[in-house]
């Protein structure tokens, strides 16, 4: 599968093209369901299951990977705490098994940025007689032209405002695709920007609504579930460009040198560095995921956090130690390892970021 996905990811990546048929490569290998509930039909993979498929994505194609993400933690966590409506998740768990069926969240807005750093959303429920009417653009919707769900973060305009998360039928009127996605890396995840005019949303369509105290905040602590897995995902990035070093190492036989690279002392230490670099980090990755489903009490948040801050960097590291020691030819365009240099540079960008991140952290270690 993984091959496969490979196979698809340079014209993805040059076009810029939602990668459809990768991800049908995923779900009919029973990936995009795997963590469906028990109690919907589902397997119920857990944490350390979610990262070992999105390292495997990842591998092969890490804006498909990233994508599938988003549909995994949202089965996840309605597993773990259902909160949508009884009827509408059973038809999303009944589509789902027989076509890819994407979901994903819609939070960030042009000028609040992400709500990891708080803030309110300025996309606006208003009250009809039959729901409400939603208006806004949220920016980085992943998979936008393939979604099924967008699950919108807004304020409702009532007389005491409340927030929640809407549930928007992909495909609907009134949903345009207001900014186009044009990054260094993960090209082919269609991050775009979203806006949504007048939606029609049934009153029972919400889910999380509450007053602005609570529902406004955004736990940095909290969501182990998705961290860890993020953080593998990108470890898969920089797997990927490994198995490439050591190709190139293996193959390249300069004139004046008579035999391999990768019989250099240069080259063999710095293939040392980059696996040291990796196995430390999907230890970090694998076994804290492992603690998390095995109810581990003594596993923190902190730690999940400092996971993945070590991952990311880890990663990114193992990357530039590959292409510094390639030179122009790691560099050259249409070369795998130059997509997954550009590729692992958005590691450190998901919510929250590295300075978040370490803020809980070392209030937690100053505040034990």
């Amino acid at each position: 599968m993984t091959e496969r996905i490979a196979e698809l990811a340079a014209d993805y990546d040059q076009s810029g093209a939602f990668p459809a048929d990768s991800l049908k490569i995923a779900h009919d290998a029973g990936l995009l369901t795997a963590t469906i509930g028990e109690q919907y039909g589902g397997r119920g993979a857990r944490v350390e299951e979610s990262a070992r498929i999105l390292h495997l994505i990842g591998q092969g194609d890490p804006s498909v990977a990233l994508i599938a993400a988003m549909t995994l933690n949202t089965h996840a966590r309605q597993a773990v705490q259902p909160h949508w409506p009884a009827e509408l998740y059973a038809r999303l768990v009944k589509e789902s098994f027989g076509r890819p069926v994407l979901v994903n969240h819609a939070r960030v807005e042009p000028e609040l940025g992400s709500p990891a750093r708080g803030g309110l959303p300025s996309t606006l429920a208003r009250r009809t007689p039959d729901g409400w009417s939603l208006s806004g653009t949220k920016r980085f919707v992943t998979g936008a032209e393939g979604l099924d769900w967008f699950l919108v973060w807004a304020t409702t305009d009532e007389p005491e405002p409340r927030v929640g998360t809407f549930l928007v039928p992909g495909g609907s009127p009134g949903i345009e695709i207001t900014g186009r996605w044009d990054q260094l890396g993960l090209r082919a995840s269609g991050s775009h920007d979203v806006t949504f005019r007048d939606m029609e949303i049934p009153y029972e369509h919400v889910i999380g609504i509450g007053p602005y105290g609570a529902a406004a905040e955004q736990d940095n602590r909290a969501g182990a579930a998705l961290h860890l897995p993020l953080a593998a995902l990108y470890l898969g990035v920089a797997r990927a460009a490994q198995s490439f070093f050591h190709t190139f190492a293996h193959s390249r036989v300069p004139a004046n040198l008579g035999h391999p690279v990768a019989r250099t002392e240069r080259f063999r230490r710095a293939a040392g560095e980059i696996e040291v670099l990796l196995a430390a980090a999907e230890q970090l990755v694998f076994d804290g995921a492992a603690r998390v489903d095995s109810g581990d009490s003594a596993y923190t948040p902190e730690q999940a956090l400092g996971a993945r801050v070590l991952a990311d960097r880890h990663g990114v590291r193992a990357v530039e130690l590959a292409v510094r020691l390639l030179g122009n030819p790691g560099l050259a365009r249409g070369n795998p390892l130059e997509r997954h240099f550009r590729d692992i540079q958005c590691a450190p960008v998901h919510a929250p970021q590295e300075d978040i991140s370490l803020l809980a952290i070392g209030t937690k270690a100053l505040n034990p």
